[in-house]
């Protein structure tokens, strides 16, 4: 299984670049999104979870992901983790994920876990500006998540736009590709799904090895 992984600022592009890359891939794909992974907040009152800093790395189960990414790469099929943004809670569900040709791993911190960095044979940060990430944030936590203007900007001033400086501007040092100007990248889409092409020819086996039917 090669494993991909895919890290940059909220609104970047990188579950459009991630979904892309699958569409391009004639074999098995699976995209793991770290944004599924977040810890349960179910326990506290809404209020309190509302307050909770989304943007941290530690808000993040890495265990329970390396875990997950251990089984699929020990050939076994791992049940699909979920979140619910607008309750604040985990949204797991029955759907097994099984071993695919390529793991898509996609999220802020992906390469924040040195784990989950080892296991991965390519990294890719995806740099767009800042103000580009804000307004592509703003429309789709507004249509996708019904939250309101003031609590979307309230949100990049305390947590958002401190966490991008603090963490995720760093993690370009550990990207092996920097993807400029987001997920509509076309030649960066095209060098990265050639390249996991050759990968996925080079890890099957060859005709000679394969076992004959009987």
């Amino acid at each position: 299984m090669i494993i991909v992984g895919i890290c940059g600022g909220s609104g970047s592009g990188k579950s459009t670049f991630a979904e892309r890359i699958r569409g391009g891939l004639s074999c098995s794909c699976e995209i793991m999104r770290l944004d599924c992974y977040y810890f349960d907040q179910g326990g506290k009152p809404f209020e309190e979870r509302t307050k909770v800093n989304y943007d941290s790395p530690k808000i993040f189960d890495f265990d329970e992901m390396l875990a997950d990414i251990r089984l699929l790469l020990d050939g076994k099929p791992v049940t699909r983790k979920g979140y619910n943004y607008a309750e604040h809670r985990r949204d797991d569900s029955e759907e097994l994920m099984y071993p695919p040709e390529v793991l898509i791993i996609e999220g802020i911190h992906v390469f924040y876990d040195d784990r989950i960095c080892d296991v991965m044979n390519m990294k890719l940060f995806i740099k767009v500006d800042s103000d580009i990430c804000l307004l592509r944030r703003i429309v789709r936590d507004m249509n996708e998540r019904g939250r309101s203007l003031e609590s979307i900007s309230e949100q990049y001033k305390a947590t958002v736009k401190p966490m991008r400086e603090k963490y995720i501007e760093r993690y370009i040092d550990k990207a092996d590709v920097v993807v400029m100007r987001g997920g509509m990248n076309e030649q960066a889409l095209k060098t990265t799904i050639s390249y996991l092409k050759s990968c996925v020819k080079e890890q099957r086996p060859a005709e000679s090895e394969k076992p004959k039917a009987t």
